[in-house]
């Protein structure tokens, strides 16, 4: 989806999370200029520096050297310029209604099945290329960490008539991101090559738990 396949943090002003120190153009791009690419690079430096909700349409305009009007213009608003900017195949305004739609009980199998059906058809694409940066670069990690924990799974339980929304929405981070890592990046056997019906059944009810379960401890009984 983007023009630059670098890591997120790529583009960090000597690793400090400082500006860049070029001066930031105000107003729109020469025409000829690719307005979409550099809206995108813009969004990896702001998004890495200030996080999902610190950065802001205007900043990201601006240091494009873009009218604002732009983000909408070419990607619909921040949410989706976010996830053009990570490279990843899924739309969360779409994504998350269809995810939603069925037997409420279901909702685990179905995010596991959508999930491993995007990842398979380009064998992890560029969540593995977030995933193998999250350990070296902190910004990756925060991209990938708001992407999966605020932008899909916050959406998701934010819907639910449930307790610990936050817990919840960061549980169920954990399971999709390690199956993520296992499948695409470790590669460990069985599960790396099995069928989506068998991944679906055995991690789909441990993801509705953490969704609709019970969270609370057992009572000792004492």
């Amino acid at each position: 989806m983007s023009e630059d396949s670098g890591p997120p943090t790529s583009r960090r002003a000597g690793g400090t999370g400082q500006r860049s120190g070029t001066t930031r153009r105000r107003g729109r791009r020469p025409a000829g200029q690719d307005t979409r690419a550099a809206l995108l690079d813009a969004a990896r430096v702001e998004f890495t520096e200030r996080g999902f909700d610190g950065a802001t349409v205007r900043a990201i305009a601006e240091r494009a050297g873009v009218d604002p009007a732009m983000v909408n213009h070419w990607f619909g608003g921040k949410d989706a310029l976010f996830v053009a900017a990570l490279q990843i195949p899924v739309n969360p305004d779409e994504l998350v209604p269809q995810l939603l739609a069925g037997d409420p009980g279901q909702l685990g199998a179905r995010i596991v099945r959508r999930f491993v059906t995007v990842w398979d058809a380009t064998d992890g694409g560029p969540f593995v290329a977030l995933l193998r940066s999250v350990s070296s670069h902190e910004g990756a990690a925060r991209m990938l960490r708001e992407f999966i924990a605020r932008v899909v799974f916050g959406r998701v339980v934010s819907t639910l008539d449930t307790d610990n929304p936050e817990l919840r929405a960061a549980l169920c981070a954990t399971q999709v991101a390690g199956l993520g890592m296992v499948r695409y990046v470790i590669r460990l056997e069985p599960l790396a090559s099995a069928d989506h019906d068998t991944v679906v059944t055995a991690i789909g009810p441990t993801l509705q738990r953490y969704l609709t379960g019970d969270l609370e401890p057992p009572s000792s009984g004492m």
